[in-house]
């Protein structure tokens, strides 16, 4: 079968994707979003800071929550930052009506893209072939037209979690925990081998999220053990779940590089923006995506497919943001370095800096220098037992992070 041509093909149907092909459509553009199922609510939790979703987004956010607190000891340290979590439901049907009349939503798998002329033919598992202009892989780290890849193989963050209905509270009612490192009831050996944290928010009532994650792991720790640590973690604390209404799984690359301007035009996951350091997108996403679209849509119409889709890649990785993710790569490859059990001192010493300094960190366009200054503040603030890891992690960066580093402090 063969599908009508189109301006502008997305590939993927997650947040990403939507955003862009509705931020396109709203433009004019004549949009086709070709993913595995109909429209539908995104399946994973999405969260992010309040200060970082787009106005925009705002009508779909769920719950905002202004008590978040961490723990990398025994006493909670207060972020004094909201908090939000997105409705999924909302935020999709708010993409789709941004989009009006001009996406075209097809159920199908993409295995592959040829140019046809200044153009793309687009090809599908069922033998479907879909013409358009410009082709857009939003299709995350592992499901689109290509992903990238880190040199040293992929790093990754792994979560299991439950939304469950609690005689007691696994977290303090009316708030969230974006990260306990508390892990008493595990063995040192396990605890400095395999480091995790727990991830909660209280959703009203007796239900709650709870996760147990591994920021960052080469290779990422596996479904079954998480979800031992997770039950683990609350039959010590006396907070066993009573009914559980939905089980969750995730697993991403963190470390991805920024790609290099190529024949299509990557997005969302697929392009490496997965902030390094939280694993944060979403929000990132839905603030590129009117910037990226804009580019897109000026361009195609004055000189044609191909300079569309490398201004679409000028507009999301400008010079300075790819030697941002440099240096926010270097930070990856220390937080690797370090012993499991000095993730928690690393963490205490990052939320003693001062909030801008710490907020603008996790940002998902804070330039270069401020990243590198910020990563120098905190070695100056670490314990000896996290110092000299980050020191042999920053030593042992010859290449293109390390030369980033110096660059971004000249």
């Amino acid at each position: 079968m063969t599908g009508g041509g189109t301006d502008v093909l997305v590939v993927g149907g997650g947040p990403a994707g939507v955003a862009l092909g509705a931020e396109c459509a709203a433009r004019g553009l004549r949009v086709r979003l070709v993913a595995p199922h109909p429209p539908r609510p995104f399946p994973a939790t999405y969260g992010a800071w309040l200060d970082e979703v787009p106005a925009p987004a705002r009508p779909a956010l769920a719950q905002v929550w202004s008590d978040v607190r961490v723990y990398t000891g025994a006493g909670a340290t207060p972020l004094v930052r909201p908090y939000a979590l997105f409705d999924n439901a909302r935020l999709l049907e708010g993409l789709l009506t941004r989009a009006g009349g001009s996406l075209c939503w097809t159920r199908g798998r993409v295995t592959g893209a040829e140019r046809v002329g200044e153009g793309w033919a687009v090809r599908g598992a069922g033998g479907e072939t879909w013409r358009a202009a410009v082709v857009v892989d939003a299709g995350g780290h592992g499901g689109g037209l290509a992903a990238p890849v880190r040199p040293g193989g992929a790093a990754l963050q792994t979560a299991y979690g439950l939304v469950a209905r609690f005689e007691r509270p696994p977290g303090p009612p009316g708030g969230m925990v974006w990260m306990d490192y508390r892990a008493g009831h595990l063995p040192s050996a396990e605890v400095r081998a395999a480091p995790t944290f727990l991830y909660t928010m209280h959703l009203g009532g007796d239900r709650y999220l709870v996760e147990e994650t591994s920021l960052i792991a080469r290779p990422g720790l596996s479904r079954s053990l998480l979800r031992e640590r997770l039950r683990a973690r609350l039959a010590a604390q006396g907070t066993p779940p009573q009914e559980v209404e939905h089980v969750e799984w995730v697993a991403f690359p963190m470390n991805a590089a920024a790609p290099r301007p190529g024949p299509w035009l990557a997005f969302g996951s697929a392009a490496g923006l997965v902030h390094p350091v939280s694993g944060f997108q979403v929000a990132g996403a839905l603030a590129d995506a009117p910037v990226v679209a804009g580019a897109v849509a000026d361009t195609l119409a004055t000189c044609g497919p191909a300079a569309a889709a490398r201004a679409g890649w000028e507009a999301l990785w400008p010079p300075q943001r790819r030697a941002a993710r440099e240096v926010a790569l270097l930070g990856v490859d220390a937080l690797l370095g370090l012993p499991g059990d000095a993730l928690p001192d690393f963490f205490s010493a990052f939320f003693r800096l001062p909030a801008a300094q710490w907020h603008s960190f996790l940002a998902p366009r804070t330039e270069a220098g401020a990243l590198a200054r910020t990563m120098l503040r905190l070695f100056a603030h670490v314990p000896n037992r996290v110092r000299f890891p980050l020191a042999r992690a920053a030593l042992g960066q010859p290449g293109a992070s390390g030369r980033a580093l110096l660059s971004a402090l000249d």
